[in-house]
């Protein structure tokens, strides 16, 4: 738009795409490569293949993928919840600017803080949750219930008051303003809330690390263990599986968006 020159505007649009490629397009396309590829001695994979693939869709990579979608789907949901409440609590408070503080505190400091804070909090009872799934789902929610937080307090500031009070005046009490009123108006920042927790969900992996139990293994650390092992093709088809599964969510999520948006 600020560029008016035909001319200018296609070397803008070749510029854009030679650093797009490069940086951004190159290292996925590399990888799905190197997810296909039965070597690599050059600079082109040699050989193609599917059992990378094929070694996905049974034993412990498709538990992987589901314990990972498990634990993505479970944070999301309580994190969207936790921060929407907090949201509309904090909304108009003196307590406004604390409550940001401590939304934005686990995301401020390295994932790996909140891992040992909580491996350190939850390793002896009354509050046992070390070795469990549990804490794994808690961590996560940690580390991501900031961006729904945040997402529905900036929705909460562009609503117009008008439409609160507009229904408040026809007689509707402060529980049905919100049902009626208030969720349908976010439902748009809902949705996007709920998919950027889901996607930063699916790939955390430093809080993960610490505190996984053996039965409860996400995707993410099987493509680091996978890798370090020396499997990089192994490992590259399942990063491609968490990637495609975290793309077809968020496709998923904006689709609700959009209906949402209309109505």
């Amino acid at each position: 738009m600020l560029v008016h020159s035909p001319r200018a505007r296609l070397a803008v649009q070749a510029a854009f795409f030679a650093l797009f490629l490069p940086v951004f397009a190159l290292p996925f396309l590399v990888i799905v490569a190197a997810s296909l590829a039965t070597g690599w001695s050059g600079a082109f994979p040699s050989g193609a293949t599917l059992d990378h693939y094929r070694a996905v869709t049974h034993g412990d990579a498709l538990d992987a993928l589901t314990t990972s979608v498990l634990t993505a789907a479970a944070a999301s949901a309580a994190a969207l919840v936790t921060g929407t409440w907090a949201a509309l609590a904090a909304r108009g408070t003196r307590a406004r600017r604390v409550v940001d503080l401590l939304f934005v505190l686990p995301v401020a400091v390295p994932s790996v803080v909140v891992g040992l804070s909580l491996l350190v909090a939850f390793s002896k009872p009354p509050f046992l949750l070390n070795g469990t799934p549990a804490i794994v789902v808690l961590a996560h929610t940690i580390l991501v219930t900031a961006f729904a937080y945040q997402s529905v307090a900036a929705a909460l500031d562009r609503l117009d008051p008008a439409c609160e009070q507009a229904a408040a005046s026809l007689g509707a009490g402060p529980l049905r303003v919100l049902v009626q009123v208030k969720l349908p108006l976010l439902l748009p920042s809902l949705s996007a809330a709920a998919g950027l927790c889901f996607a930063l969900s699916m790939g955390e992996l430093s809080a993960t690390m610490m505190l996984y139990p053996p039965d409860w293994l996400p995707l993410p650390v099987k493509v680091f263990a996978s890798t370090d092992r020396g499997a990089l093709f192994p490992g590259a088809a399942l990063a491609v599986v968490l990637m495609v599964t975290t793309l077809l969510a968020l496709f998923a999520v904006s689709r609700i968006r959009t209906k949402a948006a209309y109505r």
